[in-house]
């Protein structure tokens, strides 16, 4: 059992309006980094039973898990020295937020970091850490965090890396964790077994990089499919990449299939889930643009493209929904109701570009409408997260602005979007936030 090294913060919280089209200017002030623990919060009262993974229970609030990496600083600049992976829990404290950190020293990243009530055993958070790849299950008793090694293993190329998961009950006996893995393009699914965990591999390719999970129902057969999104190791000097959208489903004993074939190009981000409302769950993939060049000399050939799937869309279809003017990279797709008509929406949040609301229209297989929501957010993964923290039946926006130094809360009054700074870092781009996730309060409090 590893104890993790915890500190705690309150950070208040700053406010400015965004329109919808024209975003205000985002501060960048250093704020007071963690030092020491502070006195427990006052006893709330008690939260109705959390689902095993979290899900949205209107009225219950909920934290914020922030999974990251770190990177020394030296003469106020940031290296590329990498420290402790670093997972950061927030939780509502009035007009603030009061963050908790743990790091883990085994790893240099957490990719993810999610909860999880297993089918037996007390729950816990589940972290997807890198440089060493382990997944590790995180529970607080009395002397504070301790883990649990689930999985970890040297896949046997450059890098070793848990690079996404998403939980579900994908055999039909149960919740598994089903994870994507870097560089051998290792798919498999973690879940108790008679004796410890047992670790299904689904695929393996060497020299590939899944970097992205999703598991939805496409065909509304009942089963559960995962879908994974592996490509040619990562180029950043521009040029193609050749990557795919393919599907596993475990309960059915069905192997890869792929489901949407990129050609020269490649995605590292899905969504699934049923975005238009018409019951039946829908795939969108965040296509990377095509380039050529490099450096102050790389052209934008093809910008970023989301595009549709559905159970019967052929792979080598061509369905974009949106199109992001001059921009190469998109790592997050996030859906859900901002203003609480009923109706969904899906925020990307590009590499450079900012962040984006589309809304279906009419045909939501055709062109949907696109209109910016914060110009002056940024950052190389720019982790966004649509998710109803406060219980009020409306989705907030949250947002790791890494190249501003902020996190960020969007909540939507009068059709507008208000952005909130909830943590301001004292160094920008010294933490890359990998990935936010919802977590609720009664699976956090101090015992």
């Amino acid at each position: 059992m590893r104890k993790a090294r915890i500190v705690g913060i309150v950070i208040g919280i700053a406010v400015c309006a965004v329109a919808s089209c024209v975003a205000c200017s985002g501060g960048t002030e250093p704020a007071t980094p963690p030092q020491q623990a502070e006195a427990p919060p006052a006893p709330t009262p008690p939260t109705p039973p959390p689902t095993p993974t979290a899900a949205r229970t209107q009225g219950e609030q909920r934290g914020l898990l922030v999974a990251s990496s770190q990177f020394r600083v030296e003469n106020g600049a940031v290296t590329a020295t990498p420290g402790p992976a670093r997972l950061e829990i927030l939780t509502p404290d009035g007009d603030q937020w009061r963050a908790e950190v743990i790091e883990d020293p085994g790893s240099n990243v957490f990719h993810k970091a999610l909860w999880w009530q297993p089918p037996t055993g007390e729950p816990g958070l589940v972290t997807l850490g890198g440089m060493s790849a382990a997944v590790k299950l995180w529970r607080r008793g009395a002397s504070g965090w301790t883990s649990e090694t689930l999985w970890t293993e040297e896949f046997g190329g450059q890098f070793n890396r848990m690079r996404d998961a998403e939980i579900a009950d994908v055999y039909g006996d149960g919740a598994a964790i089903a994870v994507a893995t870097h560089d051998q393009g290792v798919v498999a699914t973690v879940r108790p077994g008679a004796s410890g965990w047992t670790i299904d591999r689904l695929d393996r390719e060497p020299n590939t990089f899944v970097h992205e999970i999703e598991i939805g129902d496409l065909n509304g057969d009942g089963q559960l499919e995962i879908y994974a999104t592996p490509s040619e190791p990562n180029d950043l000097g521009g040029g193609e990449q050749s990557g795919q959208v393919v599907r596993y489903v475990p309960r059915a004993q069905q192997g890869r299939t792929v489901v949407a074939d990129l050609g020269n190009r490649h995605a590292k981000e899905i969504w699934v889930g049923d975005a238009d409302g018409d019951g039946r769950d829908e795939l969108y993939v965040a296509v990377e643009a095509l380039t050529r060049g490099a450096g102050a000399q790389l052209e934008i050939v093809e910008p970023v493209e989301i595009r549709r799937y559905d159970a019967d869309t052929a792979p080598t279809a061509r369905n974009v929904i949106a199109r992001i003017p001059g921009e190469r990279l998109t790592r997050f797709l996030t859906v859900g109701d901002v203003d609480g008509d009923g109706r969904r929406e899906m925020v990307i949040a590009t590499f450079r570009n900012g962040l984006w609301l589309a809304r279906p229209g009419r045909d939501p297989r055709g062109e949907w409408s696109l209109e910016s929501i914060d110009r002056e957010s940024s950052g190389f993964e720019h982790a966004a997260l649509l998710t109803d923290l406060d219980g009020d039946g409306k989705d907030e926006l949250y947002v790791g602005a890494d190249e501003q130094g902020e996190l960020r809360r969007y909540v939507w009054v009068n059709g507008r979007a208000r952005r909130e700074v909830m943590l301001r870092r004292e160094v920008p781009r010294a933490i890359m936030t990998w990935n936010l996730m919802p977590v609720p309060l009664s699976a956090v409090a101090p015992r």
